[in-house]
């Protein structure tokens, strides 16, 4: 996916969020979107992709500020307030009578778990707006491959699942439940190193993902998406050995879309921003199963 004009309004608003929370020095802020707008001036073009973009921003304001990570906080609170809404989640899953149900409905509360992150312009949530998404999650589904996906995850042996955001991990693991119960191998990976407000290795142990899948990889990497020039020799070894790749959030959607891909791949995201939403022919604020190629 290539950018649209307005990512350029998105990317600088975020850097100025970002480099809000990684300091209180304002001459810290000011030279971190200097950078960030010379950045903008060199390499935003029709042909960038708008999470590479973001990498190498969130990049410029880390080190710029000396926070290696500015989000830190926020994704504690996220967490705390996420597993707040797990039993309630864990509910609405329950009450599907069979397998196929319960796999749909667990696949809708991972895509609203995705409504959790910061600074994207006109974009907010808090936690009674996510119980009202969970109660629309069905309605909301604009694109809607959840039998085919279902389909192929049912006869997979081994799958990677690529989380995004922190508080929205903890959804994550009603799905990686599923799978499990459908007997397939999970593994699950998060970034290699902080990110906006993507999850790490903190987060899987205070989510408790780590406790069902079979084994957790990192990207080995601070890359917003999929970075294939980047990520270890230990995740691409995970990620070449399965039969399905999910892939959780906006950044994954974005830079996988830009591959040639050799195995079916599952997007579940919400469209929080119109460049992604036109992409795929949807509107915003709206949830996506899409099964690709």
């Amino acid at each position: 996916m290539k950018v649209e004009p307005e990512c350029a309004a998105c990317i600088l608003s975020r850097a100025v969020a970002e480099a809000k929370e990684a300091t209180v020095n304002p001459a810290l802020r000011f030279r971190a979107i200097n950078e960030v707008l010379r950045l903008l001036d060199k390499e935003f073009k029709p042909t960038s992709v708008p999470a590479d973009l973001g990498t190498k921003r969130d990049r410029i304001v880390k080190r710029v500020t000396g926070n290696s990570d500015p989000y830190k906080r926020s994704k504690r609170l996220s967490n705390e307030k996420a597993l707040k809404l797990l039993p309630y989640a864990r509910k609405l899953v329950n009450e599907g009578y069979a397998q196929q149900d319960r796999f749909k409905r667990a696949c809708l509360c991972a895509i609203v778990g995705n409504v959790m992150e910061f600074d994207i312009p006109g974009h907010k949530f808090n936690s009674s707006s996510l119980r009202k998404s969970f109660r629309d999650a069905a309605r909301d589904l604009v694109i809607d491959d959840t039998n085919r996906i279902y389909e192929l995850a049912r006869k997979a042996h081994t799958i990677i699942y690529l989380t995004d955001n922190a508080g929205e991990i903890v959804f994550d693991t009603l799905l990686v439940e599923q799978l499990k119960n459908m007997g397939t191998t999970v593994i699950v990976g998060v970034k290699g190193g902080p990110v906006i407000n993507d999850a790490t290795m903190e987060d899987v142990d205070i989510s408790g993902i780590g406790k069902i899948a079979d084994k957790i990889v990192t990207t080995g990497t601070d890359a917003v998406g999929f970075a294939a020039k980047e990520v270890s020799q230990e995740f691409l070894k995970a990620y070449d050995s399965v039969d399905l790749v999910l892939a959780k959030g906006m950044g994954y959607a974005e830079t996988l879309t830009e591959y040639k891909l050799k195995k079916p791949h599952v997007l579940l995201f919400r469209t929080k921003c119109n460049p992604v939403a036109n992409y795929f022919s949807a509107s915003r604020e709206k949830n996506v199963a899409k099964l690709m190629p």
